[in-house]
């Protein structure tokens, strides 16, 4: 689906190197952090170098960590409206606070998790926000029926053929043909998954 928008110019995806940008022989990016510590330090240099490279004059630069806010569906929808997005991935145990300071203007976390590195992080983003911008998703209706997207939280549980399969029958109001009450049936199945799952977020409802 990214593929298809890409080639229909509806996004448009570059990947920087940020080595590229960093100094030597040896293209140094890590360092050992000041005050000691275990592991190694991305280097502001050759980060805020190559994040302005980049940034246009619209430009939102996002950087991944687990300490971010959290990227909802909501916040996709919003990021999906911006005219230029820079994703900054950080790698080893984070990054010089400096370049955060200087060239960052939101972090975002996917979740209460560490990675490896911000690209998985990245590419979750990319799928979440790209799907909300106009045309990439081939029925605009379905982005909005998504979980998280309506009152319910969590959509209601789809079918489709067979009728039956190992004795378990589609509900009955799923074949009525009363929308109205269709719709209904779905917003409560999703609200009670949600309660089941994540009250959390239901007790917000």
């Amino acid at each position: 689906m990214l593929k298809r928008a890409i080639e229909k110019g509806l996004l448009q995806i570059n990947l920087v190197n940020i080595r590229d940008f960093a100094e030597g022989p040896h293209a140094q990016v890590d360092e050992r952090p000041f005050g000691g510590g275990p592991g190694m330090l991305m280097m502001a240099e050759p980060i805020v170098k190559a994040i302005r490279s980049q940034r246009k004059e619209k430009s939102r630069v996002i950087y991944f960590t687990p300490q971010g806010k959290p990227l909802t569906a909501k916040k996709c929808k919003e990021l999906a409206k911006q005219e230029h997005l820079i994703f900054l991935c950080g790698h080893y145990e984070g990054i010089d606070e400096r370049a955060i300071e200087l060239e960052v203007d939101e972090e975002i976390s996917i979740g209460d998790y560490v990675l490896t590195s911000g690209m998985p992080a990245a590419l979750v983003a990319i799928d979440a926000i790209g799907r909300q911008v106009p045309g990439v998703v081939g029925h605009p209706e379905g982005v909005s029926q998504d979980s998280f997207e309506h009152e319910a939280i969590f959509e209601g549980p789809q079918y489709t053929r067979p009728r039956v399969f190992e004795g378990k029958e589609v509900p009955e109001t799923l074949l009525e043909g009363h929308h109205v009450k269709i719709d209904e049936w779905r917003k409560e199945k999703g609200l009670n998954k949600a309660k089941k799952i994540r009250p959390e977020l239901a007790e917000k409802l």
